[in-house]
């Protein structure tokens, strides 16, 4: 339990420096997403995971983030039990077979405009990252998937939309959106090359940002 609760908080963690490094990029993003939040939560709390269903923009820049930064960029190796063919491709039986779901996730045979930032291509779309849908597979699928799938989403999702509802962000003094670098680390996941530098000022009532219940109440 303690090795998937510390696997589960690297991927998170990962996952929402991206999310916040693409998102300084297109401010019009965050502003979009702030005034969802403003709507659903308000200004008197903070976001619970009860909110997130009524959140369908944070859901969808969760998505838009896996897809192009998937944690992990390759999946846990598959074994072909038989001979099979798939594509067009001939497996035959005992295969090792790795999904290379970073290069799916940019793949323009799949996406439109991959290399754009765009979470408006999930609103409104059915595509889930729970394992049903193979142009999406940042958690894996079946039975080798993810067993901390549930734990991470719901970190990664809550994380961010309490980092955006509780504080406006934009880049340092003298920082142009094209000079921050999204150059990536390869390696088992797939981190910043350089951390993400930001500028974070809390825009709720100060008593908010002390001791927080996980409901959201202070």
């Amino acid at each position: 339990m303690q090795d998937l609760l510390i696997a589960g908080g690297d991927s998170a963690s990962v996952t929402v420096e991206w999310a916040l490094s693409e998102l300084l990029r297109k401010p019009e993003i965050i502003a979009k997403a702030t005034e969802d939040l403003d709507r659903v939560v308000g200004r008197n709390r903070l976001v619970t995971d009860a909110d997130i269903p009524s959140l369908p923009y944070i859901e969808a820049i969760v998505k838009e983030t896996l897809r192009m930064h998937p944690f992990a960029p390759l999946l846990t190796p598959r074994l072909s039990r038989e001979h099979t063919s798939v594509a067009g491709y001939d497996i035959p039986a005992g295969t090792r077979v790795l999904v290379n779901v970073w290069a799916i996730g940019r793949d323009p045979a799949v996406w439109d405009a991959p290399g754009e930032f765009r979470p408006e291509r999930f609103v409104g779309s059915r595509l889930d990252v729970k394992g049903q849908d193979f142009e999406l597979l940042p958690f894996g699928s079946g039975r080798q998937g993810c067993p901390g799938l549930n734990l991470g989403l719901k970190m990664v999702q809550v994380t961010l939309a309490n980092m955006l509802h509780g504080f406006t962000w934009r880049l340092p003094d003298g920082m142009a959106a094209d000079d921050l670098s999204m150059e990536e680390k390869p390696r088992i996941s797939v981190p910043r090359m350089v951390p993400l530098l930001a500028v974070a000022e809390p825009k709720l009532p100060e008593h908010l940002y002390y001791f927080c219940k996980f409901d959201g109440s202070c």
